[in-house]
């Protein structure tokens, strides 16, 4: 029997509803989530009586490849991998820890204040900068793509489209989300820069977490880590993450050419409470000039 074209499958996988979970372990409890290489499901396990999330892929063995991937990376921010199987309609699914919390995007409401914003950020960097560092692209990073957990985890999602570096990227494929795709992306001239078109995307995630009227310094980072020339573009994670903690730290970020108000205002913001005391010390002082002369 030859096997079903995979537009037929994910055809017949949205019309047919819940999957057969028969002769394996889990009890299927609620749809989490679709996506364009599979749906995921909130599952009991009833071995180990507890909650998991559980992927069911549309197609077969070369998207199995998001399972590999996922399993070759061990970090608090990526997902681990239980398990994988196969239903018995042939499809394979794989199974992980359930993460509760929010997408970025439905977490980043207006009274989440900045700072909080740029740890969450730097956050999503040191994830991503290990994977790097596996030699492991992600290429999809956006809002959607990370969650935030109702213990403050940060945790990346959906690696369906990533790369290892050393993988050959087949010419004119386009795989991601536009809004957050580098140009050389878009252009499906492959994956060219590496793991510059991570830092792109970065970019893009952190401009969209600023909120409406942002620093122009941290404005300024965003928009040299969204450079179109990927050599133009911060060199790794490592530094976009350096630049977030100077931001942080009061300090100057190298992106950005500032004024000398601008370098003034930083300078009282970085030094408050020293102002504060200089300011009272010559209050008292003005105060103990006039006592004396009346």
């Amino acid at each position: 029997m030859n096997p079903l074209p995979d537009s037929v499958m994910q055809h017949l996988v949205r019309v047919t509803g819940e999957p057969d979970l028969a002769g394996t372990p889990y009890e299927l409890e609620s749809e989490l989530g679709r996506g364009g290489m599979g749906i995921v499901y909130a599952a009991h396990d009833t071995r180990l009586q507890r909650l998991v999330a559980l992927k069911v892929l549309y197609t077969g063995a070369p998207v199995m490849e998001e399972a590999r991937v996922i399993a070759s990376l061990e970090h608090p921010g990526i997902v681990p991998i239980y398990e994988t199987g196969e239903l018995a309609d042939g499809r394979p699914f794989y199974v992980m820890r359930l993460v509760e919390g929010c997408s970025l995007d439905a977490y980043l409401t207006p009274a989440v204040p900045l700072s909080e914003r740029l740890r969450i950020f730097q956050k999503i960097c040191e994830t991503v900068a290990f994977a790097h560092s596996r030699g492991v692209v992600h290429r999809d990073l956006k809002p959607g793509n990370i969650m935030v957990g109702n213990f403050g985890e940060v945790v990346i999602l959906d690696w369906g489209v990533a790369r290892r570096s050393e993988s050959e990227e087949q010419a004119g494929v386009v795989a991601g989300t536009p809004r957050f795709m580098a140009p050389e992306m878009l252009a499906g001239l492959g994956d060219e820069a590496g793991h510059k078109v991570d830092i792109y995307s970065l970019g893009a995630l952190l401009r969209c977490s600023l909120p409406e009227h942002a620093p122009r310094a941290l404005a300024a980072v965003a928009e040299k880590a969204m450079s179109a020339a990927a050599g133009d573009r911060y060199a790794d994670c490592a530094a976009l993450n350096r630049e977030i903690s100077r931001y942080l730290d009061g300090a100057a970020v190298e992106a950005h050419a500032e004024s000398t108000v601008e370098r003034m205002v930083r300078f009282a913001s970085r030094n408050r409470t020293l102002l504060l005391l200089l300011a009272a010390y010559l209050a008292v002082r003005i105060f103990l000039f006039f006592l004396r002369t009346s």
